[in-house]
């Protein structure tokens, strides 16, 4: 059976584990990180010199790097056309959004996350907050014109693109306290995705 190794809250966890059952395939979830520890356990690390979460064994593969984890499962497990079709435009389109949510949207988001979620409201900095929210609401803005006239992000099929960025679309309608602007075709996209099974189990959780 497969292991991921990885805390429930995590969001680069759950978009793996989302991914999972999409592909309606079963998982062993071992808690590591945050208050479970073991990152910096000769035996993790063994397998994840980063040191970070998730990690994914599959038999003797082992593979870190949870967009990398998502494509994996979605081309060992799952049928071409489902996830992450192999048509080079399709799959391009695709691509672009996984490497804009790790390299684009969490740098900003994380900052935004941390302080509204894991920090004590007396140790909070509001103008920092505040120019946070404005900076990724401008990126969810971006995302909601290209969702305009669109049921999900790339060529009218839930792929990939959605696991990854409805993962962290969860964290931005979950945060309190903010006032985030009216993006409808962001709003419509995200209660499409709401409804599916994996993110109702794994992504529709407490922020925590």
């Amino acid at each position: 059976m497969i292991k991921i190794w990885g805390r429930a809250n995590s969001v680069n966890v759950q978009k793996v584990l989302w991914c999972c059952d999409e592909l309606v395939l079963p998982f062993e979830r071992i808690d590591a990180g945050g208050q479970f520890g073991h990152l910096d356990d000769p035996s993790y690390l063994a397998m994840n010199p980063n040191g970070k979460i998730p990690t994914l064994a599959d038999g003797n593969f082992v593979l870190w790097e949870s967009n990398a984890i998502v494509r994996y499962l979605a081309m060992e497990y799952g049928p071409s056309s489902l996830l992450y079709p192999t048509d080079p435009k399709v799959r391009a389109s695709i691509e672009r959004w996984l490497d804009w949510s790790l390299g684009t949207l969490a740098p900003a988001e994380r900052p935004l996350f941390l302080a509204l979620v894991r920090t004590p409201p007396e140790k909070r900095d509001p103008a920092k907050i505040e120019a946070d929210v404005q900076n990724v609401a401008v990126l969810w803005t971006l995302l909601d014109h290209h969702l305009q006239g669109r049921f999900f992000l790339e060529h009218e099929r839930f792929s990939l693109a959605d696991i990854v960025l409805g993962a962290y679309a969860r964290r931005w309608f979950g945060l309190e306290g903010i006032e985030r602007p009216a993006l409808p075709n962001l709003e419509r996209w995200y209660q499409r995705l709401a409804q599916r099974q994996g993110f109702r189990k794994y992504i529709d959780l407490p922020l925590t």
